[in-house]
């Protein structure tokens, strides 16, 4: 029991990872980095040229009022992004696109235990710079809309599950 609010459970089974159920074709995508890792997972799916990304809201990406924290919407907008763009666009392909700028308009809460998705398209690549934009859905109510500059860095060699 929680004594700063008795309907949460305490911290350390808040923090704790879940099994998380997910929508058919979605599988896990491999981590770079610690970050996302410890905040993730994360899960994708590729349907032709279609990209989606996806997460589950689980209790440890949740504010006090038991909706996904905006950091945690951030950080899924900030990876949806350059991942669809390395899977749509052969001539940028696996490139590190550290962020320049993102814009993110909040436009309704993902509650706890939504399953939040996201597809972005490329919108224009220069010789350095890549701009992007995207939708993100909670339970498929738009939650988020985002917009991002990128920066065109050096490859990478993916995890094969990455890739594909």
């Amino acid at each position: 029991m929680n004594p700063d609010n008795p309907e949460l459970p305490p911290a350390e089974a808040r923090a704790a990872p879940v099994a998380v159920d997910v929508p058919d074709g979605y599988r896990p995508l491999p981590m770079m980095g610690d970050f996302m890792a410890v905040n993730g997972p994360l899960f994708v799916r590729r349907n032709g040229a279609t990209v989606q990304l996806g997460f589950r809201v689980e209790a440890r990406h949740t504010n006090p009022m038991r909706i996904c924290h905006g950091g945690m919407m951030a950080s899924f907008c900030d990876m949806l992004l350059p991942i669809s763009i390395h899977r749509k666009s052969k001539e940028i392909g696996f490139r590190f696109l550290p962020t320049i700028n993102l814009q993110i308009d909040y436009l309704a809460p993902a509650r706890l235990g939504a399953w939040v998705e996201g597809e972005a398209d490329l919108l224009k690549a220069t010789r350095s710079l890549v701009f992007a934009q995207g939708l993100v859905t909670a339970d498929g109510t738009p939650c988020a809309r985002v917009s991002g500059i990128f920066k065109i860095g050096p490859p990478f060699q993916p995890d094969p599950a990455l890739a594909g």
